[in-house]
């Protein structure tokens, strides 16, 4: 990878800065100075400083956020706030992305990488990836009603969802219901519940695949994967 392409991509201004920067002699590559950006580097084998601080290069990110209410499942937009705006500069230069998408007022889980591989395999309904949510309804679900979701609902605009799983939570009102899909449809949780007659009052993500929501982490707040969690996301042994 040429130099100057990867202080680029890691943040260290536009091209142009980054040409002041090899000029000052502040680049050293194995304790060199390198002041052609033309130069090559393999930032995975050799040894980049700027300023005397090491790089940290790494190619991929994997993020995991708490998604709070009030925000959008995209990287930008005109109007709304996006989950991308609430990442730290240091992480926005690798340029990541939601995988899947929360609507707006549903709160929990949500994945951002700019691994395109590994999002398409979470996201493609070949790969039938179970994903976990807690649902807060205005009514109680009666045994038909939950059979008919076990079964696969058809929704408002004719389609038919796969089956689901269903888990009661509240076993007093019966409110809360635990419910798991592998689709990913357009509000699909909100209108599989509409298409058994029950309203959703509040929705959050729990999980994506192997994948579970770190409760500690506060809403709107996110911290990068472990390697055990990333390693169960790709399907590897841990």
């Amino acid at each position: 990878m040429r130099l100057d392409k990867l202080l680029a991509n890691m943040g260290f201004g536009s091209r142009k800065d980054v040409k002041k920067l090899l000029k000052q002699g502040s680049v050293l590559v194995e304790g060199v100075p390198a002041k052609d950006g033309k130069t090559h580097v393999n930032p995975e084998e050799d040894r980049i400083t700027i300023h005397g601080e090491e790089l940290d290069y790494k190619e991929f990110i994997y993020l995991m956020m708490n998604k709070p209410q009030g925000v959008i499942s995209a990287t930008e937009d005109k109007i709304e706030r996006t989950v991308v705006d609430l990442l730290e500069p240091e992480d926005l230069v690798y340029e990541p992305f939601p995988v899947g998408r929360l609507d707006k007022d549903t709160v929990g889980l949500m994945f951002l990488t700019n691994d395109g591989k590994l999002a398409h395999q979470l996201t493609s309904p070949k790969k039938k990836v179970m994903k976990l949510y807690v649902a807060t309804i205005d009514e109680p679900l009666n045994k038909e009603q939950i059979k008919a979701l076990e079964s696969g609902v058809t929704l408002d605009d004719g389609y038919e969802t796969k089956p689901a799983t269903v888990e009661v939570l509240d076993e007093g009102e019966g409110l809360k219901i635990k419910l798991g899909i592998m689709e990913g449809k357009f509000h699909q949780v909100k209108r599989m519940f509409e298409a058994v007659g029950r309203k959703v009052l509040f929705l959050k993500r729990e999980t994506i695949g192997p994948l579970v929501l770190d409760e500690t982490l506060e809403p709107g707040t996110y911290r990068e994967l472990t390697d055990e969690e990333l390693a169960l996301l790709r399907g590897e042994e841990v």
